[in-house]
């Protein structure tokens, strides 16, 4: 039996245009619907660049009769001729909406199986579980939107890497196996078999190692980095992720977010074609809690937070007394024409507030004739009157107060404000607003282990006005740090370093390390500062959370095409599974019986 002619593919099922008509085209790709219009086949054919539609005649012969048996997801090719739609038959709605191929040849190269969802809706597959499209991550990828994303995330990297290299960069993989330090989250441990009973560690981050190519003279580095972190999971996060790596040698802060603006200036241009506009805004992080509860306020709406503490300080309600007594504080909001709410709209703020700790939240409504709340007894018409004044309230506005210890207050206010924001339409949708939130706190008290830790990495230079503070107040001391908002989202964040090994040390002393401690850990990096370590600095921004704005998606699983579920397991392949007892022997571990419970579902969301 003769082999059959081979078909090579012209061109792409999107890419025809009126101008193509009268040309014979091989296509191949996949059906997306079938119809049968008696005595004319018309097949919505697709592959990566977009659909077109395929006539089949009754004179096709075979064609026609295979036709006949096409279903949804097969892969064909096609053989035809390109040709003008008749005249009020065009689809606005299609880029090839102008033309059709008319059918000569066709071959099933491979039939499908129904899929356990539809391939293409039109729109997003919102009544379709999340863990059903990773679970046949391989269909969900075939849907236009999916391939969106995908496509965006290539041009996305493209750009990024375009721009450092027109700036200087180098990029340079750091190692994937390296050693367990504590920076924050729990490390992936990777067991030796060579080494028995030892252990590799996946990266948190690239951190120690980006320094070091700073200390080796190459000035300028990135990389689209991989980092692991063993943490609880959401919505924008993933065990496995990657960052846009940055470090950068005889600079300052300033150096570091005029390129950073830059960049974010080039791939958003590069991407979705948006121009954002250098400089971005500036707030420290004192003035970010105080006036948005959050150090990654989202500024594209109002309703900031406001201190009343003095205007309660002698006040009846006896909560509000006792708080202001204990040097805790009353953060107010007032959210405009708020009159109109309803008591369960009300307590459901209430309920809001309850999820992030709140003890409780007071909500006063101003309309005609005074003031409606639980707790108008106990307010004077003094109190009142500074309350309107603080927050300039209006008839017909509601006012919103937490009272607690001051960073709980801002938390749970500032958590209470974006639901209004969200509740009230106030976020405009379409809208990028990038915000630089600075001088962070160098520490912060750790209650369960009694002790200082890094807000940022222990590797983060003080300010150097407040060097003295880390042997005196260190609770006091500000960093060298700044974080890179966008929308209300962490993009990135960065610092300038340490780069001596005194001011180093006397960090770990700080954070509680012994000299022992920090020799066994970072000793290689504290020697590495004692042969001429230049001043540097870098930051680090979130690739996928990137590319999660830039496609207006509300995760960043929409964005990655292999993720993991909020439990941190993989639908499609079962991961993590259990290993062979020969590989555990190798790799001398042995595992302890497990407590009996549920077992574990084939698929977990």
């Amino acid at each position: 039996m003769a082999a059959a002619e081979k078909w090579t593919r012209t061109d792409g099922c999107g890419a025809l245009r009126p101008a193509n008509c009268g040309r014979t085209v091989t296509l191949m790709g996949w059906v997306q619907r079938r119809r049968d219009h008696g005595g004319l086949i018309f097949i919505d054919m697709r592959d990566r660049s977009g659909v077109v539609q395929v006539v089949f005649n009754p004179d096709a012969g075979d064609a026609f009769a295979v036709a006949e048996s096409l279903r949804n997801e097969y892969v064909i090719a096609v053989k035809g001729t390109v040709t003008r739609r008749l005249e009020g038959m065009e689809n606005p709605d299609l880029a090839t909406g102008e033309i059709e191929v008319v059918a000569e040849e066709l071959r099933v190269l491979n039939p499908s199986r129904t899929p356990p969802f539809p391939i293409y809706t039109g729109g997003p597959l919102k009544e379709v579980d999340e863990t059903l499209r990773l679970r046949y991550r391989y269909l969900d990828m075939r849907r236009p939107e999916m391939q969106r994303n995908i496509i965006l995330r290539h041009r996305a990297a493209k750009a990024t890497r375009d721009f450092f290299d027109r700036e200087g960069f180098i990029e340079v993989e750091t190692p994937m196996l390296t050693r367990s330090t504590p920076e924050g989250a729990r490390d992936f441990l990777v067991p030796s078999r060579v080494h028995p009973g030892e252990f590799f560690a996946l990266p948190q981050s690239p951190q120690l190692f980006k320094q070091l190519l700073m200390v080796g003279g190459l000035e300028r580095y990135f990389q689209l980095a991989r980092c692991f972190r063993d943490e609880d999971l959401r919505a924008d996060r993933q065990p496995e992720f990657t960052q846009i790596d940055v470090e950068m040698s005889f600079i300052d802060r300033e150096d570091i977010i005029d390129t950073t603006e830059r960049l974010m200036q080039a791939v958003f241009a590069d991407t979705i074609g948006v121009e954002v506009t250098p400089p971005f805004p500036r707030l420290s992080y004192r003035e970010a809690m105080a006036r948005f509860g959050s150090d990654k306020p989202d500024i594209r709406f109002g309703l900031e937070l406001v201190d009343v503490t003095e205007v309660f300080r002698d006040c009846q309600f006896k909560i509000f007394a006792r708080t202001v007594a204990s040097g805790g504080t009353i953060q107010g909001l007032n959210a405009p024409k708020g009159a109109s709410f309803t008591r369960r709209e009300l307590d459901e703020l209430v309920e809001v507030a309850g999820t992030y700790g709140a003890k409780g939240l007071v909500w006063i409504v101003f309309e005609d004739g005074g003031i409606r709340s639980p707790i108008a007894k106990f307010l004077s018409e003094t109190e009142i009157d500074a309350l309107k004044t603080r927050l300039q309230v209006k008839m017909g506005d509601l006012v919103l107060l937490v009272a607690d210890e001051r960073q709980a207050a801002l938390e749970i206010l500032g958590q209470v404000r974006l639901f209004l924001g969200r509740k009230l339409d106030l976020i405009p949708k379409d809208k990028f607003s990038f915000l630089w939130v600075v001088d962070f706190p160098l520490f912060e008290w750790d209650e369960e282990e009694k002790r200082f830790v890094s807000v940022h990495h222990p590797f983060t230079s003080p300010l150097d006005e407040d060097l003295a503070l880390l042997d005196t107040e260190p609770a006091l001391a500000r960093s060298k740090s700044y974080d890179l908002v966008l929308n209300g989202y962490e993009l990135g964040g960065g610092s300038i370093r340490i780069h001596r090994r005194e001011i180093q040390e006397r960090i770990f002393k700080a954070l509680g390390l012994t000299e022992a401690e920090a020799q066994d850990k970072f000793g290689f990096l504290l020697e590495a500062f004692e042969y001429g370590a230049p001043p540097h600095g870098g930051i680090a921004l979130g690739f996928d959370r990137m590319v999660m704005l830039l496609a207006g998606q509300g995760s960043i699983r929409e964005c990655i095409a292999f993720p993991k579920t909020q439990r941190a397991t993989c639908p499609l392949t079962g991961a993590p599974g259990s290993v062979s007892p020969r590989q555990l022997e190798e790799l001398s571990i042995r595992v302890a019986a497990l407590p009996s419970g549920p077992e574990k579902p084939d698929a977990e969301g």
